[in-house]
């Protein structure tokens, strides 16, 4: 059996910031191993796709991403090696592995600290293609390497994998199995490692943060672990995402109220605001529950910016329903919002309701919702005018005459908008004290001061 030498590899990672987790995980495996990691598809032998399968956008996505590097495969480069990788893999796997035979490896969301071991046996002359689809049980530790992007300021730090809440509409259960925590010196590892690599924000992830410890030995819970990780050298912010509100502590709150270093900011998915929907969510929490847990948070952290994800259309959502998730809006008045459409995904509790509401109906209800949003951030993002903010210089702006791109403490990457800056030469990374001067709907823009 003939071994080829190593490859150029490029991995294209589909869906959340977990899943990105392990695609630096598996280019930081391959990376050590030999394999060299390119970005470019007409540089790659190997490429690996590496999936998201939540929700029916997600799957399209993934499934366009797959099809074009077959028509590739197919025109340019035949003998081109393509791999799916991750949650769609792991779901889909049997049916695609039959109707994309140009897919050359399937592996599942367990196999991500094996990719080198399926990547050399891939590279050997006599392969087959195959599917590999075990346990979801991987959990990354400090020990894998993850080969992150030089330029980048920023890095998630997933405390978890998996999810044990069973929402009756989510498929993540079955796709990376129960909740696990990593244990907490293991994280304090990594983001020495982190910091070592010049990472001036961490953004803590998981299925569910709030969650975190619950299966470990002693319990440890997620406020002591910010406490530990605040004091690292190094680190200038921490944000926190992923907050499930039947979870949040007021320990918890004042912990990021005392640490200078984590954000004020907190992602809250609340879903819904109707008794009725979270209970056919299987969402564990009242309505009555989240507006208190609202109140409590800005409480104990006036100058917090909260965002939230919302999902409309679920089977049952009646107009009067959606009407007074509507007001809910109006009047808590979310920093940030993102609303899903209802996706009916196979195998969840949730599909076999037959209240189902039309697709046509689901998105005027998502573009309804997001036009208040739009006032409501717009009115937000103009009292910031004037005032002094901190940003996170992430690159060159092409945006009119706006020096920098970046970030203040109120902006969270991709989900939220962007801090166009304007002033004199500063490095990528590093944090300046800027005037805010204006104000869109998402985006605030500045002037950097002394």
């Amino acid at each position: 059996m003939k071994k080829t030498n190593k490859k150029n590899v490029r991995i294209i990672s589909l869906g959340c910031p977990k899943n990105l987790i392990d695609s630096e995980v598996m280019a930081g495996l391959l990376n050590q191993s030999g394999y060299h990691i390119t970005d470019k598809n007409d540089h790659a032998d190997v490429v690996i796709v590496n999936t998201c399968a939540f929700i029916k956008p997600a799957k399209e996505e993934a499934i366009e991403e797959i099809l074009t590097l077959v028509e590739e495969k197919k025109k340019n480069n035949t003998q081109l090696r393509i791999v799916v990788a991750g949650c769609l893999a792991q779901r889909y796997s049997r049916e695609f592995f039959t109707q994309i035979p140009e897919v050359d490896l399937f592996i599942g969301t367990g196999e991500v600290g094996n990719i080198v071991f399926h990547l050399n046996k891939l590279n050997q002359e006599n392969f087959k293609r195959q599917s590999v689809i075990t346990k979801p049980d991987f959990l990354m530790n400090f020990h894998h390497p993850r080969l992150i992007s030089s330029e980048s300021s920023s890095a998630y730090l997933k405390i978890s994998e998996g999810c044990s809440n069973r929402c009756s509409y989510c498929v993540i259960p079955s796709l990376r199995g129960p909740a696990r925590s990593r244990k907490p010196d293991d994280i304090l590892e990594e983001l020495e490692m982190l910091t070592q690599k010049g990472i001036k924000e961490l953004i803590v992830v998981a299925q569910d943060t709030t969650i975190y410890g619950r299966d470990l030995k002693g319990r440890p819970h997620l406020s002591s672990l910010l406490n530990d990780m605040a004091k690292a050298k190094g680190i200038k912010w921490i944000r926190l995402l992923y907050t499930h509100p039947a979870r949040v502590t007021v320990d918890l709150l004042e912990t990021i109220a005392a640490n200078e270093k984590i954000c004020r900011y907190i992602d809250l998915p609340i879903q819904h605001i109707e008794d009725d929907i979270l209970k056919a969510m299987n969402r564990k929490v009242t309505g009555t529950k989240i507006k208190e847990v609202i109140g409590q948070i800005r409480q104990i952290i006036p100058d917090v910016a909260l965002r939230t994800s919302l999902i409309v259309g679920f089977p049952g959502e009646t107009p009067t329903r959606f009407n007074r998730l509507l007001d809910f809006v109006n009047e808590t008045k979310f920093d940030h919002l993102g609303v899903f459409t209802y996706s009916r995904e196979e195998g969840t509790s949730a599909a076999k309701s037959k209240a189902h509401v039309s697709e046509k109906e689901k998105e005027r209800r998502r573009e309804t919702i997001m036009n208040e949003q739009a006032a409501i951030s717009l009115a937000i993002n103009k009292t910031l005018i004037g005032t002094i903010q901190e940003v996170l210089i992430e690159e060159k702006s092409d945006h009119g005459n706006y020096t920098y791109t970046g970030r203040c403490r109120r902006q969270s990457p991709e989900i939220d908008g962007v801090t166009y800056i304007k002033g004199p030469s500063s490095p990528i990374g590093s944090i300046v004290k800027c005037q805010i001067t204006a104000a869109e709907e998402y985006d605030l823009f500045g002037k950097i001061i002394n």
